[in-house]
């Protein structure tokens, strides 16, 4: 089955097409710039082998639907492609930033899922109209393909109420559904389940904490397979320290930040989401220029770095807390995934839960995935490659009553995989 999975944006439409009898991808690409006059495809057909070929088309592209029409030209180009006509596409899976509390699982897409998506503009007023804007599009160019829209946020549907709400007044989740939603789902049951093929267990059976650090970050509790407990909230703000995001802070400060600067709401909220976290510190969000500035004695830097982990560290004693027993702890994203200093500092000292790093195996190049704990750790602790795109692709085929195919965990070497 060939199924072509779809992140439509205000202004993009990131793609892959995947062979899911493989699991492989056969094109990843982005189309970018939609509404401007100078629109750009760029792709890769079978990325990460010998036969991969780059492409670069710029075309202009006035709305989402010129932009789907383009990624398709490229997909079924004669020279380029990798199909012969759009019709080999068997199914198409979205991503849909809130799901709120209409959905715990993916859906098949009506008019009713539409529906129930558009009722939650008001969650994710950025991301679920672009959402939308895809999902309909692909619709009418694809009217008897089977389409299937997967959310960031319905992993973390199954959180108790005790842990998704907040001590504010009632009536406000029963008439505002104010509460804790969680994002990045996608990713955590992605690495959630990869962890529990690699230590041999159904995933029902595993406790871990899923560490997603990127620009944007979150944590996750997983009991026995099912999100518990997350770090991000109703919004994208709560939590972990992030690139340009805050993370926890006293909800006071607003209050504080008018009165003593006179900033409106509007101008508070953009300075919490987009001057705050490691930039509002260091004046950087990017971890490779933080560590750059702190090799030449930036304190500022230094600061940031040591608040970053603080944050993590944090958190990780409280998922202990909330779990019991941990299994296992997986980094993933983009500093998760390549950073071993973040994830050395991290980890530093918490030998009495159990988690004991093998320093040499975490300062090596990961793979798909990489076992960074020592032997005689209690605590496997694992560094994932997240892909969001083939759980979107397997939740899609899930949905439509065909099965993923089963692979296996590899005996532990210690070796990246």
């Amino acid at each position: 089955m060939k199924i072509l999975v779809i992140n439509s944006g205000s202004s993009s439409i990131k793609y892959q097409l995947l062979d899911m009898a493989t699991e492989s991808v056969l094109v990843t690409g982005l189309v970018e710039r939609i509404g401007e006059a100078g629109g750009v495809l760029t792709a890769r057909t079978h990325p990460g082998t010998g036969v991969e070929k780059r492409i670069r088309r710029e075309n202009a592209v006035p709305d989402h639907n010129a932009g789907m029409k383009l990624l398709i030209a490229q997909l079924s180009d004669r020279q380029d492609g990798v199909i012969r006509d759009a019709a080999e596409i068997e199914a198409v899976g979205h991503r849909v930033v809130h799901g709120g509390e209409y959905f715990h699982e993916p859906a098949l897409i009506s008019e009713e899922v539409i529906q129930a998506i558009s009722a939650n503009v008001p969650l994710a007023p950025l991301h679920n109209p672009a959402n939308l804007d895809g999902i309909r599009v692909a619709r009418e160019l694809f009217p008897q393909v089977p389409q299937v829209a997967v959310f960031d946020t319905a992993f973390h549907q199954s959180m108790p109420p005790h842990a998704f709400l907040y001590a504010l007044p009632y009536e406000l989740y029963e008439q505002d559904r104010i509460r804790r939603y969680g994002f990045h789902g996608t990713s955590h049951k992605f690495v959630a389940g990869e962890c529990a093929r690699l230590l041999g267990r159904p995933l029902a059976a595993c406790n871990l904490i899923t560490i997603h650090l990127g620009n944007g970050c979150s944590m996750t509790a997983v009991e026995n397979g099912r999100s518990v407990e997350t770090s991000l909230g109703m919004t994208p703000l709560e939590g972990l320290i992030m690139g340009t995001r805050c993370g926890d802070i006293d909800p006071a400060l607003h209050a504080i930040l008018h009165r003593s600067r006179g900033l409106d709401i509007e101008e508070i909220d953009a300075l919490l989401n987009r001057e705050s976290g490691l930039k509002g510190v260091c004046g950087m969000n990017d971890m490779r220029d933080i560590h750059a500035a702190r090799q030449q004695g930036n304190k500022l830097a230094q600061l940031a770095f040591d608040m970053f982990v603080h944050r993590i560290r944090k958190y990780i004693g409280s998922y202990f807390a909330v779990l019991g027993r941990v299994d296992g702890l997986v980094f993933t994203a983009g500093i998760g995934e390549n950073d071993h200093e973040v994830r050395e500092a991290t980890l530093a000292g918490l030998e009495n839960l159990g988690i004991v790093l093998d320093r040499e195996a975490n300062a090596g190049k990961p793979g798909a995935w990489l076992r960074i704990s020592a032997p005689e750790s209690r605590v496997e602790v694992l560094v994932v490659r997240t892909n969001e795109e083939l759980e979107i692709a397997r939740q899609t085929m899930e949905v439509l009553g065909q099965a993923p195919i089963e692979t296996t965990g590899p005996v532990w070497s210690g070796a990246v995989s």
